[in-house]
């Protein structure tokens, strides 16, 4: 587990470029029942801690609004999923967890708001590749397509590339969104780019939210809950609780 920069003009001016290991989190899966200790050196390495910023309540309207997608009902229990596509941690998470998710989002049981992060972007070979998928799950989104989403979303974690010098190039991402059944204008605003600077944005903002909620620490994969962070990510006795909670 380390510490990362980010790049563009979201990069915290406090955020160290140099990997350091750091203390593990409850907020964060890291070793899952069965697993080869190769993957348990990648989660480490994947969910980070990397900056520290104002403590404080997280603003519900803000998250709403710096959300990659929102999807589920809206008196549905709300959590807040914060990811990186570089991070194996949260490929880890969307394995474990993703089906869980996406059948009570599809039974009117949950309410997800998506948050894309990219303090990755130096862990692909172009240092791009978390902005560019961002970007391309926001240009998904637009299709307002809840379907349609889940599917990116779960296909783009599949397919991710790994940490030090793999990379996806935009006109891939574009033919993955395409084989989910994303249209060929979304798959034009995926090949050239259009929402990565809109995503980099969003993501500046989602961070400065997680962040208030978090004690001040910002890592993926994070799940809130109503505005507070979940301690215990592993297996999916954490979404079993939220869903029995309603009932």
């Amino acid at each position: 587990m380390s510490q990362k920069r980010k790049s563009g003009a979201s990069v915290p001016r406090t955020t160290k470029s140099k990997y350091q290991p750091s203390a593990p989190s409850s907020t964060m899966t890291y070793v899952l029942g069965g697993v080869a200790l190769l993957v348990v050196a990648a989660l480490v390495i994947g969910g980070i801690w990397w900056s520290k910023r104002d403590k404080g309540e997280a603003d519900q309207s803000a998250l709403a609004a710096s959300s990659t997608m929102i999807v589920g009902p809206e008196n549905a229990p709300l959590i807040d999923i914060f990811e990186d596509p570089m991070c194996p941690v949260c490929k880890v998470f969307e394995q474990q967890s993703g089906a869980a998710i996406t059948a009570a989002v599809k039974e009117g049981k949950l309410r997800v708001r998506y948050h894309t992060l990219n303090f990755l972007n130096s862990q692909s070979g172009p240092g791009d590749y978390s902005s560019r998928a961002a970007g391309a799950l926001t240009c998904v989104a637009q299709e307002r397509n809840t379907d349609l989403f889940l599917r990116f979303h779960s296909a783009l974690f599949a397919a991710q590339p790994p940490e030090g010098s793999g990379n996806i190039t935009s006109p891939e991402l574009a033919r993955l969104a395409t084989e989910q059944g994303a249209t060929p204008a979304t798959a034009k605003c995926i090949t050239d780019n259009e929402k990565v600077a809109e995503a980099e944005a969003n993501a500046e903002k989602s961070s400065e939210e997680l962040s208030k909620a978090n004690n001040g620490r910002v890592g993926t994969p994070t799940v809130l809950h109503d505005g507070k962070p979940v301690q215990n990510l592993s297996g999916n006795a954490w979404l079993d609780e939220i869903l029995d909670a309603k009932n």
